[in-house]
C-alpha cells in the first residue's frame, strides 16, 4: 500500500477495528459488531429477521432445524505478496459460497458477507420447510397454537405452498399427558429440542428428550418420570409449534381473541414480569415477559396459574354489615360512614392497622397517612415466608416487602407480636385489616380477636377472618388496579389494570382516601404516587408513568436471582447468546 494512500483519513472498517467491532455485509450494506456476535443476532439487530425453530437466544443452539440457512462470504485469498483489492471505503470484495450455513451456530468475522434474500436461501429454507410439514398434521383449525404458531407463519413466507408427498404420514403418539400441567401433541413436533434444553440447562431437570430416529423419532420424558417441574408450562411458551399445551388454557379461547397488559407477579419478592391475557373481564392466562434484570423469560407454573381466586366464587363484590352474628350486603356510603362512626368513639391508642407486603407502595403509603390521622401506631405488615426454588422463588413470598420498608421505614414487621399481645390484653380496641387474613396467614385466634369492639376487614375474597369481622369491605386483585411495588433487587415495578374490579369492589387506596388518609378530591392513583415520591427520597422525581415496563433501581439491597446469576454466567461463557 503507497504512502499516499496510508495517509488518507481513516476509513470506517479503520474506526470499527478501533472499537473492537468487525465489519459485516448484511444484504449489501455494511455494518459493526462485537466480535463473536452470532450471524443470526447480527441479522435481527439490523431488521432483518432470519427465520428460525430450534435457536433461542437463551439456550445453547444446536442447529438442527436447518431453518436459518444464510448464504456467506468471505474476501477471497490474494496471492502470496500481492496486495488484496480494496474499494474506496477500505472494503474487501467478497466471494461468496455455493453452499449456505446455519446463522444460529455461527459467528461474524472481518470483512464477512451474510445474504439473508436470494436464490439460493430461499430453495433451501424452501425444501427445509417442505421436509418439517411432510409429517406435520394439517390440524391448524384446531391448534391451540394457532395464532402465534411460528411454523405457520413460515409456512406462508417459505413454503411451497402445496405438498408434494402422496404417501401416508407418519402417525405419532397425540394427546400424551406426560407431566400434571402439561400435554403432548407428538405429531406436531419439529423437534427442535427446545423444550429438552430448558428442562436441561434452566430447570436442572433433564427429563425429557428424543427417542427412535429418522420420521419415526418422538419427544418423549425418561421411564418412570413426569414432566412435573414446576417451570414445566415454559416449555409450551418456547414451543414454536402446538405440540406442548398447557393443560389450563388448552382449548379455552383463540389468542387473537385476547388484549395483552404487561404487569408484575405478586407471588414472592422477586416481582417476574408478566403478561395478563384477557378477554372482556376475565382472564384467560399469564405468561413471562421478558425483563433481563428480573426473570430473563421465564417463571414458575405455581405463580402463572395463581389467578383463578379472581374470579372464583370466594370473590368479595359488595360491603358486608354483620348484625346479629350474620352478615348482610351493604352499600359503600353505609359501610364507610359506621365506619367512620365507630372509629370517632375510639381514643387513638386503641386503633390498629395492619397493612399487607402484598399492597403496592401508594396503598402502604396511605395506610400510613390513614394511621398518622387516626393518631396510632404505625400499620404493622405479617411476614409470608416459604422456601426458595435457587431460581426463581425467592424465600419472601410478599412481593412488596422493599417497597414496605421504604415508605413504612424500619422493619414493618417487627410490630405485628406486641400487637396481638396488646389485642389480647384489651388495650386494642378497633383493628383494621388490609389484604390479609390474620386468622389464617398470622396466627389470630378468634379467641384472640374476640375481645375487639371493632374488626374491619378489607379484602378481595372470603376467609375466616371476613367472616369474623363486623364490616367486611371488598377489594380488588393485582389484577384489577394499577400502583407500584419494589421487589427484593430494589427494582421499582409498575402494576397495571388488566381487568376491571369484580361487582362492588374496590382498590384498598380508594377506601383508604374514602376514610381520610388523602384528600377526597384524590381520583388518581398518580396523584397519590406523587403526595408519596414528595415524601420518599427514593421515588424523588419519579412519576408512575415514568417507571416503565422494565422498571427502575431505586436502592441497592445486595439481592441476587440465582436464574439470572446462573444466565450471565453461561452467557460469559459463550454458551449462550443471554
Amino acid at each position: 500500500m503507497s504512502d499516499s494512500h496510508s495517509a488518507t483519513a481513516k476509513k470506517p472498517r479503520d474506526l470499527a477495528a478501533e472499537k473492537g467491532l468487525v465489519n459485516v455485509q448484511i444484504d449489501g450494506e455494511w455494518h459493526q459488531f462485537p466480535k463473536g456476535t452470532r450471524m443470526i443476532e447480527a441479522c435481527r439487530q439490523v431488521g432483518q429477521e432470519v427465520p428460525h425453530y430450534c435457536y433461542h437466544p437463551k439456550l445453547s443452539s444446536p442447529g438442527n432445524c436447518r431453518m436459518c440457512l444464510v448464504q456467506m462470504g468471505m474476501p477471497p485469498r490474494p496471492t502470496p505478496g500481492v496486495e488484496p483489492d480494496v474499494d474506496e471505503e477500505g472494503y474487501q470484495p467478497i466471494g461468496w459460497m455455493p453452499r449456505p450455513v446455519i446463522a444460529c451456530a455461527n459467528t461474524v468475522s472481518e470483512n464477512m458477507g451474510i445474504k439473508t434474500r436470494g436464490e439460493l436461501v430461499e430453495k433451501c429454507r424452501e425444501g427445509v420447510m417442505e421436509f418439517l410439514l411432510i409429517n406435520h398434521p394439517l390440524d391448524c383449525p384446531i391448534c391451540d397454537q394457532a395464532g402465534e404458531c411460528r411454523l405457520q407463519e413460515h409456512s406462508v413466507e417459505h413454503g411451497r405452498g402445496e405438498s408434494r408427498f402422496v404417501d401416508m404420514k407418519v402417525k405419532k403418539p397425540k394427546n400424551v399427558d406426560i407431566g400434571p400441567r402439561i400435554r403432548l401433541d407428538d405429531e406436531r413436533c419439529i423437534m427442535c429440542s427446545r423444550c429438552i434444553r430448558f428442562m436441561d440447562e434452566v430447570a436442572d431437570d433433564p427429563v425429557l428428550g428424543f427417542t427412535q430416529r429418522g420420521t419415526h423419532t418422538t419427544l418423549t420424558v425418561h421411564p418412570g418420570r413426569l414432566l412435573d417441574s414446576n417451570y414445566s408450562l415454559n416449555t409450551a411458551d418456547i414451543c414454536p409449534v402446538g405440540a406442548l399445551t398447557s393443560n389450563d388454557f388448552r382449548f379455552q379461547m383463540r389468542v387473537w381473541f385476547l388484549k395483552e397488559t404487561p404487569s408484575i407477579d405478586v407471588n414472592c419478592g422477586t416481582g417476574t414480569n408478566i403478561t395478563i391475557w384477557t378477554r372482556g373481564n376475565q382472564i384467560h392466562r399469564i405468561t413471562p415477559r421478558h425483563n433481563d434484570e428480573v426473570n430473563s423469560t421465564w417463571m414458575p407454573d405455581s405463580h402463572r396459574l395463581n389467578f383463578h381466586y379472581i374470579d372464583a366464587e370466594t370473590r368479595l363484590t359488595e360491603p358486608l354489615i354483620k348484625e346479629g352474628g350474620q352478615h348482610r350486603p351493604a352499600s359503600w356510603q353505609e359501610s364507610l360512614e359506621l365506619l367512620t362512626s365507630k372509629l370517632e368513639q375510639m381514643e387513638a391508642g386503641q386503633i390498629a392497622i395492619i397493612a399487607s407486603g402484598r399492597m403496592c407502595n401508594e396503598e402502604l403509603f396511605l395506610s400510613q397517612q390513614l394511621a398518622d390521622k387516626l393518631g396510632c401506631e404505625a400499620p404493622t405488615l405479617v411476614a409470608r415466608e416459604g422456601e426458595a426454588d435457587k431460581l426463581l422463588i425467592a424465600a419472601d413470598r410478599n412481593p412488596n416487602t422493599t417497597g414496605a420498608k421504604l415508605v413504612l421505614g424500619g422493619d414493618p414487621y417487627a410490630g405485628l407480636d406486641s400487637l396481638r399481645s396488646k389485642i389480647k390484653d384489651g388495650a386494642i380496641k378497633a383493628l383494621l385489616v388490609f389484604g390479609e387474613d390474620i386468622i389464617s396467614d398470622a396466627g389470630f385466634a378468634d379467641t384472640d380477636l374476640a375481645g375487639l369492639e371493632l374488626l374491619v376487614q378489607a379484602h378481595h375474597s372470603t376467609n375466616p377472618t371476613a367472616l369474623a369481622a363486623d364490616i367486611v369491605l371488598p377489594t380488588a386483585t393485582f389484577a384489577e388496579k394499577r400502583g407500584s411495588m419494589v421487589n427484593l433487587s430494589g427494582r421499582l415495578q409498575r402494576l397495571n389494570r388488566a381487568i376491571e374490579p369484580q361487582g362492588h369492589a374496590r382498590d384498598d387506596w380508594e377506601i383508604l382516601r374514602d376514610l381520610g388518609a388523602i384528600d377526597k378530591d384524590t381520583h388518581l392513583i398518580e396523584d397519590v404516587f406523587n403526595a408519596m415520591a414528595a415524601k420518599v427520597s427514593e421515588f424523588s422525581d419519579l412519576t408512575l408513568s415514568k417507571i416503565g415496563h422494565q422498571g427502575l433501581i431505586v436502592t441497592e439491597t445486595n439481592h441476587k436471582i440465582l436464574l439470572l446469576e446462573k444466565e450471565r454466567a453461561a452467557k460469559a461463557a459463550g454458551k449462550i447468546v443471554g
